[in-house]
């Protein structure tokens, strides 16, 4: 009796595992980029300033000048080291807008290509 249900044991698990396998597919759905929409920034539109150079030779002429214009002779005064550290700012501050508009330029390639590359 016992060699009778060892036997139908075995054959119930040998039947699980024979025809209970089941394979699954896996494949995935490529989603298409969306576009960025984002405008590329534009030129400022900077305002032009006049500049002023005073020295101790032109100082009283200079003011006098302004004065006859009705400007209110106030000095905001730089070195000259002072402004050389100031036009390196400003040339840090260009080099850093181009290199933002470049990685936007490269975003929009990334999530916008071209037709010709989507073949």
């Amino acid at each position: 009796m016992s060699k009778i249900i060892a036997l139908v044991l075995i054959v119930f698990l040998t039947g699980c595992s024979i025809g209970g396998e089941k394979k699954i597919k896996i494949f995935s759905v490529e989603k298409p980029r969306e576009k960025l929409d984002y405008p590329m920034p534009t030129a400022l539109q900077l305002e032009q300033l006049k500049w002023i150079v005073i020295t101790s030779a032109n100082a009283e002429e200079v003011f006098k000048k302004m004065e006859e214009q009705g400007l209110d002779p106030v000095l905001f005064g730089l070195s000259d080291k002072d402004f050389e550290l100031l036009a390196k700012n400003f040339e840090q501050i260009r080099q850093k807008l181009q290199e933002t508009n470049k990685r936007l330029e490269e975003y929009k390639k990334y999530y916008e290509p071209a037709k010709e590359e989507k073949k």
